[in-house]
């Protein structure tokens, strides 16, 4: 209610394309008289072509809409909730039945509303007068169309940020509340497509059908709708799978300075989960467009954009973007887990996005504290990430596997952010420089990284196989220390290095290369079982890719019986160690610098016997073995 400055009357404004009459002038003061209980009413009437016909009464920031425009918005509102209710019904005779009622009993009422008046309007911000009924997450439209989202309540007004550029939004526009939260349509038809933070695509392709609308911003399942994390999301990568396993329904935290080779795992990951049954969602926020189209590219190389989709927000979008896209995303990826598929989501990066959120929230007013972080920054992230669950079989038994990427400045992993998202997540894969520039890569840091899961999200086979990989990296690390300027060392420590070289070696693993979980298992147990120790470091990767070959090519039923029963009995054990010692005999042929010293001083010294009676069998038989090893 607004009373004028001079009689203290409450003061209208009725906005029509022909003035009334003195009938229709009499029915508005009765109307605000028995409204307000005001006897004092005075009406201003204002001609604005603009709404086609009928009136708009507004009174302070209320507004009663009875003009042609109003009425044509309530009937599109109308038809659109019944195309939406047919849609969750998915039946073509429902569809028809449902438009047909909604016209036959369409009525057109005042439509009494709220309106707004932007104070200051710059940066994706605005700043709202008289939106005193709006509640926090609503979707406000402003007079030019634009859409925005309520992000701050205070006595002194409302805060909104835009969804898109502010355009003609100056002081004095007009804005409304919808009474609607903000989300995304969600369905099926994303998986394949790059998509934007409001969903829209940005691929080029065919608008994105669907039937069903969510929140951007849902609470988290209750501890009773879930249940306990225990089947394996193999990532493919060596050195995870084995010491840091990953189930589905887990938070793991990939973290690391920038080039540390972070969102190649989250790729590796994406691309193992081919034919496994799980949807990929990435999220790109803050990332350039040129990385993500590289990204996009090398999902369609390997045939996994079929199963994933990529929603983007770019460094060039506004910040308001950038804050609402891994909310969309976990909402599209509920979708998926509400009708009992497995998901996994890959927030590329977190950091950038508490940046966006702390220039919205300095732009908004709000004080800053630490690191000029407002303080609400950690449930910013824990709201998100406690989304991520495995629900009970009662809810359908879906889940959703999260994997947020942070990124550190000279590995600080004390930082703020840091400290926030590792006390939120499960785990954490910490990548180092040091490492990443020595050649190790993946650069995990086993000492670091850890995942609180741990071997419940672990089959039986990779747990056996596994073995003492973890304590035998320390000790070859805390040995190398000591023994680096010693020259002279006792046979066990230089056997202790040549084992532990020779696992670091296998740990390596080029990009785009994922195992399968009987590659992994065979590697273990021949490395592990101290097969591989007399391998110079140099040829290790060639020989574990030649062993891999070999049991691929001639034994393939113990990579099928591993993959099937997800166990290893000491009876495969013993068949895969005693095929690896039949590999390494063949490949020893083409490669003798891989023999034990004293078998090494044998085959040098027997080519030189010129009269020896048994140099032309010898000859034949390395000749035969290399052939052989040539043709596997």
């Amino acid at each position: 209610m607004e009373p004028t400055k001079t009689t203290g009357a409450l003061h209208a404004i009725l906005r029509c394309v022909t003035p009334p009459d003195e009938e229709q002038l009499s029915k508005f003061t009765s109307f605000l008289q028995k409204k307000y209980n005001r006897q004092d009413v005075e009406i201003e009437t204002v001609i604005e072509p603009a709404i086609h016909g009928g009136f708009i009464l507004e009174i302070g920031s209320e507004q009663y809409d009875w003009s042609t425009s109003g009425r044509t918005r309530q009937f599109e509102n109308r038809i659109d909730a019944a195309r939406e209710e047919a849609a969750r019904k998915r039946s073509d005779e429902d569809i028809m039945t449902i438009l047909k009622g909604a016209v036959k009993d369409f009525q057109v009422l005042a439509e009494e509303s709220e309106v707004g008046f932007v104070e200051t309007a710059g940066d994706g911000i605005v700043l709202i007068n008289g939106l005193s009924h709006v509640q926090y997450g609503e979707i406000v439209v402003f007079e030019n169309g634009v859409k925005g989202m309520v992000q701050n309540i205070t006595d002194d007004g409302t805060g909104a940020i835009l969804f898109d550029e502010e355009g003609t939004i100056g002081e004095g526009s007009k804005v409304t509340g919808t009474g609607k939260r903000a989300g995304i349509p969600v369905s099926e038809n994303y998986l394949g497509r790059v998509v934007n933070a409001l969903g829209a695509p940005v691929d080029g392709g065919e608008p994105i059908t669907s039937n069903e609308y969510r929140p951007i911003e849902e609470p988290a399942p209750g501890i009773i709708d879930r249940k306990s994390v225990s089947v394996p999301l193999e990532t493919g990568i060596l050195a995870i799978d084995s010491m840091f396993p990953i189930g589905r329904g887990q938070r793991e935290l990939i973290i690391g300075d920038r080039q540390t080779g972070k969102t190649s795992i989250a790729l590796d990951t994406i691309l193992n989960q081919k034919g496994k049954n799980c949807i990929c969602i990435y999220v790109a926020i803050g990332q350039k467009a040129s990385t993500v189209a590289s990204l996009v590219n090398t999902l369609k190389a390997h045939d996994a954009l079929s199963y994933t989709c990529v929603m983007v927000s770019t460094a060039a979008d506004p910040a308001p973007l950038q804050y609402i896209a891994p909310y969309a995303a976990t909402s599209l990826g509920e979708y998926f887990m509400h009708r009992g598929q497995d998901v996994l989501i890959i927030y590329d990066d977190l950091s950038k996005h508490a940046v966006a959120y702390r220039a919205l929230s300095l732009l908004l007013g709000r004080s800053p504290g630490r690191e000029a972080y407002p303080g609400d920054v950690f449930y910013l992230h824990s709201r998100l990430l406690e989304r991520a669950s495995r629900l009970s079989d009662e809810k359908g038994g879906g889940s959703i596997s999260a994997l947020p990427i942070i990124e550190t400045q000279d590995g600080d992993v004390s930082a703020y952010i840091p400290t926030n998202v590792i006390s939120i997540t499960d785990g954490q894969i910490f990548l180092e420089s040091d490492l990443f520039f020595e050649g190790q890569r993946p650069a995990v840091n086993v000492g670091l990284s850890v995942s609180r899961v741990g071997g419940a999200a672990q089959t039986k086979a990779m747990k056996k196989a596994a073995g003492s990989l973890r304590i035998d990296l320390a000790q070859y690390r805390e040995m190398e220390v000591f023994t680096q300027f010693s020259s002279d060392l006792d046979e066990a420590t230089t056997n202790q290095l040549k084992q532990g070289k020779v696992l670091m070696e296998l740990l390596k693993q080029p990009l785009g290369r994922p195992l399968s979980l009987s590659e992994e298992v065979i590697t273990l147990v021949a490395g592990v079982g101290r097969k591989l120790m007399n391998v110079p470091p140099e040829l290790v990767k060639d020989c574990q890719m030649e062993l891999l070959s070999f049991f691929e090519k001639d034994h393939r039923d113990v990579c099928d019986t591993i993959d099937r029963t997800k166990d290893l009995t000491d009876d495969m054990k013993k068949t895969i160690l005693s095929l690896t010692d039949t590999f390494l005999a063949g490949y020893a042929k083409e490669h003798p610098e891989i023999l034990p010293e004293e078998e090494k001083d044998e085959a040098a010294v027997r080519p030189l016997e010129t009269n020896s009676p048994g140099e032309e069998s010898l000859k034949e038989e390395m000749t035969s073995g290399s052939n052989e090893s040539r043709a596997r």
